[in-house]
């Protein structure tokens, strides 16, 4: 899908045609509409399919007559049943008379503008309106970093009631998160310092204080993953603890129980021994069964109090 925008006194208004000033946001495109695009713009195919490779890092590349910015921008997907996120390249393509967005599927940063949500917002201030989309791009992984450690939150909260496996596999999915947008935010703050010293369109004054902002914003989102990914840390070997506390528990409760049916089995066996009834304590008194099983039974009941003193039970 290829749609075409550009702003007129700060209202931003689709067009059929390319003109001066444009913005073409490509999503998801066909190889038949990469081909229109590469040909009437004159850029090289590859570059233009290069933001739908999700292994493509953040890099800036120099071209004849353009420049390519990748960066890895943050959005939403399901694994494992659950909401998660994960990071997907955005293809950025400058020209001196247009810009190009590229990326495979809708995302937050895109549709922010689209929608006309910036304020003073510009297709024709190119290098304002990359830096406008890194200032969204770093504020969608400040949102979804406090989402994981939300999601942290609750399950450490159900750590003193009851933990599932459903539980274990959700922490790790959010640390690997955390892992790919440690990745990506790293890489992304290398474009935005290759940015500061671009001179092949001219920046303003403006547009540097914009990107001294998003340098801000980048720095803090790679604090707030660094913090995060400790706590989940934290989290995990508080699991792994509570679980193995739960194990003992069990283990305890077993091993007492053994002990303490062990008792009647011993006795019981030592009278079902094949001897004569003479030599056997209690075998002609009068209710000498209900007598053996009485002792059985104290027996067992000072053993539980032993048990339960010391703390086995």
């Amino acid at each position: 899908m290829v749609d075409i925008y550009r702003t007129d006194q700060h209202i931003l208004n689709t067009l059929s045609s390319y003109q001066d000033g444009c913005w073409v946001n490509v999503v998801n495109p066909t190889s038949k509409e990469l081909a229109q695009l590469a040909e009437h713009f004159e850029i090289d195919p590859a570059d233009l399919a290069t933001a739908l490779d999700d292994e493509e890092s953040s890099r800036i590349s120099l071209e004849d007559g353009y420049t390519l910015i990748l960066v890895d921008i943050p959005t939403p997907e399901v694994r494992h049943e659950k909401k998660m996120y994960t990071t997907i390249p955005l293809g950025i393509i400058l020209k001196s008379d247009v810009i190009i967005t590229i990326c495979r599927e809708e995302t937050p940063v895109l549709n922010y503008f689209v929608r006309n949500k910036v304020k003073d917002f510009s297709t024709k201030k190119k290098m304002r309106f990359i830096y406008e989309m890194m200032f969204r791009s770093a504020m969608l992984y400040q949102a979804y970093l406090r989402g994981i450690d939300k999601k942290r939150t609750e399950i450490e909260e159900r750590v003193s009631d009851d933990t599932h496996d459903t539980d274990i596999v959700e922490l790790h999915e959010l640390e690997s998160t955390l892992v790919y947008f440690a990745t990506s935010l790293r890489a992304n703050s290398i474009v935005l310092e290759r940015l500061r010293r671009y001179k092949r369109l001219e920046q303003y004054p403006e547009d540097m204080e914009l990107l001294e902002d998003v340098m801000v914003e980048y720095q803090q989102a790679i604090e707030m993953t660094t913090i995060y990914r400790d706590i989940i840390d934290g989290t995990r070997e508080l699991l792994s603890s509570v679980i193995d506390n739960r194990l003992n528990n069990v283990m305890k409760i077993l091993t007492s129980i053994t002990i303490v049916m062990a008792i009647p089995t011993i006795i019981s066996g030592i009278y079902g021994m094949n001897v004569s009834g003479n030599w056997m304590p209690l075998s002609d008194t009068p209710f000498g069964f209900y007598i053996i099983i009485g002792i059985i039974l104290a027996i067992c009941i000072l053993v539980l109090w032993f048990l339960k003193k010391k703390k086995m039970l």
